[in-house]
């Protein structure tokens, strides 16, 4: 029953088939699942008396003018009379052949919104054709597309596709009450509707996907998305992993290493750091894989648990690796580590795509030997030449920034083609309930809910760039206490370029402005030990203010660091706007975060920034400012690469459609155990081989 893939042609392409290709129609339930973007009702004709201003219609009549003017740009002006009134088509692009079917005397049909004016009534680059011919009984879809791709060549592909893509329902009737339909849409009667409109239907209901049709839809994508999910999990538990049991206490041999790093550690664990270490624990003494999400918001200690889940497998005989995105966030974790596992006799080794040939072969001698227990470093640690010994558990940080392949990789990295490495996965941005549900429902996730104490609140303010003075005048306050501040300027995506200027020029007006204060810049394209010896400067407390690009997100540490200021705020997202305010309020001193927003025409703040800013200043919870984030953003800025291969959900809401989630959730384990062939065909008809990308 699963839809097949269209036969390729033995002929070239055409353009418009190049062009399906690109928006991926390859398959009649392709076809059928690319919705319109919109609709317009060419159903009727109306008179141009019976129109108001704004209003989109249709009007039919005869062309009386037609004439190119050259005001400043040539334009095609059309005059179109209707028996009732007269209405100015005007075109500022256009082709001959539409001057041709444009021409005095000719009788269309014309569609677009009515404009009023001094001049008279007029359409802006209407939609028009010949007069003639029946009335559509349905509104005309238009569906998303790219260049080469004509609507009415696209309309066609998609009927056709619509009536050979094999649409049988795959949920059991009885299951489909739930939804909370009026009555259960077959899911080819959702679609034939939803591509053919009839004109009666509220339009409203069309747009904000609430019609039953769209319902129904949106349930069987959650389906087969929770389908997909659970499927992977179960089979999951079918691989085989190392267990690495906890060592019991002997007298001869003494504490075992997790509880030696317990005892040296100089603070003690919070409640939720036991609670998600007896978890992980439980995990990893099992023959299973664990796949477990580590979640916490900034400066909960998601380090130290990872640390003591290394020591218990590094304990058991096995190698641990534990990969970061940056060399910055790398280096933090090394040090740490170091710190607390290198006086219990752990080897540690560094690896990073930036070393010198001498210093990488001896780390790669040092793991594929067995000798380093623990590795850490950068995408560096996947590469093809990295051979580990034992390799048993992975732990990847900020795991939203690695894509499916490189967790991949990962996991091949254990030398024993019957088992795989057990994976630890950490992110410092809170995933809201509806997220871990759908995206994140085959991982078991821990919770870091509970910060250690001595750490500070800190207070957000939100403020004009016209007040800059003011701002620098607090840094100089902070610095006369013996403080230190961060000064964050923002990644311009379109021009790297740009973005250093920012922050060369920041550099250099806050040196000027603060004499004899030692003023720092770091950025992306530093070398790395130079780099390095900014940090240094930085966490030494040698550096009064530190200017830097978003390479400081995670993983910087300076309890000293009091203040923060973060210019042209407004083109941050929620989540990085909480990450980057994480780098302070770390030691025991008040500390402050300055969003400074920009008051100049050309980034005139808009309402969605205007919200993460208000955001920002009501809450420090990661929790609430994730929520907010997801009704803001939707789910991308959350899942990153994890679901590189597999779009995001296409046309379910997470934010509004959390009844519909809690059905598919519900019926998903049903499917599988009373109607597994059904389950296995709803997967296919969705996502096809993108399923496969789950299992990362």
């Amino acid at each position: 029953m699963t839809s097949q893939p269209a036969q390729l042609p033995t002929t070239p392409l055409s353009g418009p088939q190049k062009a399906m290709r690109k928006l991926g129609l390859l398959r009649p339930i392709d076809l059928a699942l690319h919705l319109p973007l919109r609709y317009e009702d060419e159903t009727r004709i109306v008179k141009l008396c019976d129109v108001h201003d704004g209003d989109m219609a249709q009007i039919e009549g005869v062309v009386t003018a037609c004439e190119v003017r050259q005001h400043g740009q040539r334009q095609l002006l059309v005059t179109l009379d209707d028996g009732s009134d007269t209405c100015t088509l005007r075109f500022f692009s256009f082709y001959p052949s539409q001057q041709q079917a444009l021409a005095v005397g000719k009788r269309i049909r014309a569609r677009g919104e009515i404009r009023g004016g001094f001049l008279g009534r007029q359409m802006m680059h209407p939609t028009f054709k010949a007069a003639g011919g029946d009335l559509p009984v349905a509104l005309t879809p238009v569906y998303p597309s790219v260049a080469g791709l004509p609507q009415a060549y696209l309309r066609r592909a998609v009927q056709g596709g619509l009536a050979r893509a094999e649409l049988a329902d795959t949920v059991p009737p009885e299951n489909l009450y739930g939804i909370g339909l009026p009555a259960p849409w077959s899911l080819r009667k959702a679609l034939t509707f939803l591509h053919n409109p009839t004109p009666d239907v509220a339009l409203t209901t069309l747009e904000d996907h609430s019609h039953p049709a769209w319902q129904r839809l949106k349930a069987e994508e959650l389906l087969a998305q929770q389908l997909s999910q659970l499927k992977a999990k179960r089979e999951r538990a079918g691989l085989r992993a190392p267990a690495l049991k906890t060592i019991r206490h002997q007298p001869e041999i003494g504490l075992p290493l997790h509880e030696k790093l317990l005892a040296t550690l100089p603070f003690q664990l919070t409640k939720a750091q036991r609670r998600v270490s007896l978890e992980i624990t439980r995990d990893l003494a099992r023959a299973v894989p664990m796949y477990r999400l580590l979640q916490g918001d900034v400066g909960s200690g998601k380090t130290v648990v990872a640390a003591l889940a290394g020591a218990i497998c590094i304990d058991a005989g096995w190698q641990c690796a534990l990969m970061a995105p940056t060399e910055i966030l790398a280096q933090q974790h090394f040090s740490k580590l170091i710190g607390w596992l290198e006086p219990l006799g752990v080897k540690t080794a560094w690896l990073t795509g930036s070393q010198k040939a001498g210093e990488r072969r001896q780390m790669l001698a040092l793991i594929a030997s067995g000798e380093a227990s623990l590795v850490v470093g950068t995408h560096a640690i996947i590469q093809d030449k990295v051979e580990f010994k034992n390799l048993a558990l992975a732990v990847i940080d900020e795991q939203h920034r690695f894509g499916v392949a490189q967790r991949l990789a990962l996991r091949g990295k254990l030398n024993d083609a019957d088992r795989e490495p057990h994976l630890l996965m950490m992110t410092a941005t809170p995933i809201p309930r509806t997220l871990a549900m759908s995206y994140y429902a085959d991982l078991d996730v821990s919770t870091l809910d509970e910060l250690p104490p001595g750490r500070t609140p800190v207070i957000t303010k939100v403020v004009s760039d016209a007040r800059r003075e003011e701002v620098i005048a607090r840094i100089r306050s902070q610095l006369a206490r013996g403080r230190q501040v961060y000064w964050v300027c923002p990644l311009i995506e379109e021009s790297e370029a740009l973005d250093l200027t920012n922050a060369t020029e920041t550099h250099g007006q806050l040196s000027a402005a603060l004499p004899g204060v030692t003023v720092g810049l770091l950025h992306s394209r530093m070398p790395l030990a130079e780099k390095r010896a900014v940090m240094t400067s930085f966490t030494g407390g040698q550096m009064g203010v530190l200017v830097s690009t978003t390479v400081i997100e995670v993983g910087v540490d300076v309890p000293n660091a009091s203040l923060m200021v973060i210019e042209h705020a407004e083109r941050f997202g929620l989540s990085q706007l909480h990450q980057l305010r994480g780098r302070v309020g770390r030691g025991t001193a008040a500390s402050a975060c300055v969003l400074l927003y920009s008051t100049g025409d050309a980034t005139r703040l808009g309402e969605t920034a205007r919200e993460r800013l208000r955001a920002m200043a009501a809450t420090t919870d990661g929790f609430e400012i994730a929520r907010r984030d997801l009704e803001l953003r939707g789910p991308g800025e959350f899942l990153g690469a994890r679901q590189s291969g597999a779009a995001l959900l296409r046309f379910a809401d997470l934010v509004t459609d959390r009844a519909l989630l809690e059905w598919a959730r519900g019926l998903a384990p049903i499917m599988i155990d009373q109607h597994p062939d059904l389950a296995s065909q709803h997967i296919a008809r969705w996502l096809g081989g993108k399923a496969e990308y789950l299992k990362a």
